[in-house]
């Protein structure tokens, strides 16, 4: 059984679904339209651009969830899966899943994006495990902060050597698709590195280190 590891966004579905939960957010009137849609524009360029700070874009989009119930919070994310994310699923990423399922591969999404929005999107796609930047909850109800690590950059690594302490698994014969350079720290630590539909930055890097390349669109 060999670990391979998937990003999410804009690898295993065709677009983000962070900054596409932040767009969902504005079109049902959850937040205030002119200035979330500002910032979570920005916060998607510094993410692309390499620059984003982790921690002040989770206290960002983490915010609305503090504000409404779990109930309602609940049923936000039933129509967001139905209408926006649905509509981003990737026949060619459910093929790639069920190749390395057949296989006997155990299936682990890593992502930055918070596992609220995450969580239900890992289970339609039908992998073992995730890990995702933490919801910070208390009494059951979260705050609208971040809790942990965020997986993000280096800290993917820093989560991943965390789940492998308590998972008996490790990463020799391991995978990795990705399609940001974002995520070129734990690219460079496992057996097969694969660029999916990736980034300049990240593409140029794959060609010049022999990795392979491919397409899910």
């Amino acid at each position: 059984m060999a670990l391979a590891i998937f990003d999410l966004d804009n690898t295993l579905i065709n677009g983000d679904s962070d900054h596409a939960w932040g767009n969902f957010l504005i079109d049902e009137n959850m937040v205030d339209a002119k200035e979330y849609e500002i910032a979570n524009h920005q916060f998607y360029l510094d993410y692309k651009n390499g620059v984003l700070d982790i921690n002040e874009y989770l206290n960002f989009c983490l915010k609305p969830l503090a504000v409404y119930s779990n109930e309602v919070l609940e049923k936000l994310h039933n129509k967001f899966m139905q209408t926006v994310i649905t509509p981003m699923m990737l026949d060619k990423a459910k093929v790639l899943l069920k190749k390395h399922r057949d296989q006997g591969d155990y299936l682990l999404i890593i992502t930055a994006t918070n596992e609220f929005v995450t969580g239900p999107i890992a289970k339609e796609l039908k992998v073992d495990d995730l890990i995702a930047s933490q919801c910070e909850q208390v009494d059951g109800k979260y705050t609208g902060k971040p809790s942990g690590t965020p997986s993000f950059q280096e800290g993917k690594i820093t989560r991943l050597n965390e789940w492998l302490k308590n998972n008996p698994m490790d990463l020799e014969g391991s995978y990795f698709y990705s399609d940001s350079h974002n995520d070129l720290p734990l690219l460079k630590m496992v057996t097969h590195p694969i660029a999916v539909d990736a980034d300049e930055t990240l593409t140029d890097y794959a060609k010049e280190h022999n990795w392979k390349i491919m397409s899910l669109r």
